[in-house]
């Protein structure tokens, strides 16, 4: 006689149904709108400013010249994107390196930790702007110091969310683990990692847009190249059209690479509570 088998969910656990495709467009759509509804206000807004002549035209650049120097110059505007891309990112995987391993190093050595951390909080404190001339001095005006400008920018928030998501492991976890007979390197791996990652990737967020400030602070103090020339150029010769589509275009720079560790974050954390559909949150 066959037996079939059926799968029982344990006492006291429901099971849950996993979201449909529509379920995530319609979230999509419900965390999207108010942003885009702000960014539409803010453009009308600008519009009218522009077009009842609040302010000249060498002030605030109208959306119409702004957005027709860009496509009168989406080559110049590309080559240059481009390269403050790259330097953004070069900085951004840097600063991503050295934060998690010196993270991890303070983590497990107090001494280090108590001896690294002032001089961190130290050279956070020092406007970069200040220290990049001296990058331009000992590098060149190469990418290289808009690089490491991008790296100390990003660097601190990545070094200080890691240090908090790896002391936030339940001490009880750990003892668990030794008990069990697990090294440290399996402990790290299997229990601070992934309780570290929630942490991580909201100093990634904070980083990834300060990569993109840091490469343009380098930008400003020397260089021939980037989005950071294109509008020290632009305001040098009063040019608002061009100006402001350097801005903008910095601006959705940031936005991309926020995005994407954004995306990055779904697909890797799949089970925190933040990336649930049925979250619980205050809605308006």
């Amino acid at each position: 006689m066959a037996v079939e088998s059926a799968q029982v969910a344990p006492a006291g656990v429901a099971e849950r149904d996993r979201p449909s495709t529509a379920e995530r467009a319609l979230k999509i759509i419900h965390q999207a709108w108010r942003p885009v509804a702000l960014l539409a206000l803010l453009f009308v807004a600008w519009w009218v400013v522009t077009a009842t002549e609040l302010v000249e035209p060498y002030l605030v650049a109208s959306p119409g010249d702004t957005f027709a120097v860009i496509a009168e110059k989406s080559d110049y505007f590309w080559d240059n994107t481009l390269v403050t891309a790259w330097e953004t990112i070069a900085g951004f995987v840097i600063s991503i390196v050295i934060g998690v391993l010196t993270a991890v190093i303070m983590v497990y050595s107090t001494t280090i930790e108590r001896t690294l951390y002032p001089l961190l909080l130290f050279a956070q404190v020092i406007p970069k702007i200040a220290i990049a001339p001296l990058f331009v001095v000992w590098l060149g005006t190469d990418l290289a110091p808009k690089i490491v400008v991008a790296v100390l920018m990003a660097f601190f928030p990545i070094v200080i969310s890691m240090v908090t998501g790896l002391k936030s492991v339940d001490p009880e976890m750990l003892q668990l683990s030794a008990t069990m007979g697990a090294g440290p390197a399996k402990t790290f791996y299997k229990i601070r990692l992934p309780a570290s990652l929630p942490h991580l990737f909201s100093g990634l967020k904070i980083g990834a847009t300060l990569a993109v400030t840091g490469a343009v602070v380098g930008e400003f103090v020397g260089a021939n190249e980037g989005l950071g020339y294109v509008i020290q150029q632009a305001n040098g010769n009063f040019d608002t059209p061009v100006l402001f589509a350097g801005l903008i275009i910095m601006s959705l720079l940031g936005v991309v690479l926020f995005a994407l560790v954004e995306l990055l974050e779904y697909f890797v954390l799949p089970w925190h509570a933040s990336r649930r559909i049925d979250a619980a949150t205050t809605s308006l």
